[in-house]
């Protein structure tokens, strides 16, 4: 089922500012980023490591384009921090499809297009002891 932790999202109001920090301070460069306008954000992914199967293992930094995005809407009530974490599968249809039948609340019906060009869907906070999940197939080795 799941495969790894595929990446840890952190949101923040200043993505040049944050990407910076964790430059300066541990030495993580930025892999890739883009503005997902479906999401409302700007964001960075900071590769920590490559895995077994693959894949490999991020930091998402994640600043919202607009205050209406989910990720604006969270920073306004919660500040920066952790937003998510997300777990790599090779299957996020059949994984989430499973996942439901159990129980958990799947945030969309069918996965959507997420950071580099991978499929995803998240898990409701109120089925994960209060932690926002996203499941991941990524769309190639990275």
């Amino acid at each position: 089922m799941l495969t790894r932790i595929d990446h840890i999202g952190i949101a923040c109001f200043d993505l040049d500012k944050t990407v910076e920090f964790y430059r300066s301070t541990y030495g993580f460069e930025v892999h890739h980023s883009e503005v997902n306008e479906e999401q409302g954000v700007r964001e960075a992914m900071l590769k920590i490591n490559g895995t077994s199967d693959g894949g490999a293992s991020y930091l998402q930094l994640l600043e919202p384009t607009r205050p209406d995005s989910a990720v604006g809407k969270w920073l306004e009530k919660n500040g920066e921090g952790v937003h998510h974490i997300a777990f790599g599968t090779e299957d996020v249809d059949q994984d989430s499809s499973d996942i439901r039948e159990k129980g958990v609340r799947v945030l969309y019906e069918e996965p959507r297009t997420g950071s580099m060009g991978s499929r995803i869907t998240f898990l409701h906070p109120k089925d994960c002891h209060g932690v926002l999940t996203e499941l991941v197939t990524s769309r190639t080795e990275h």
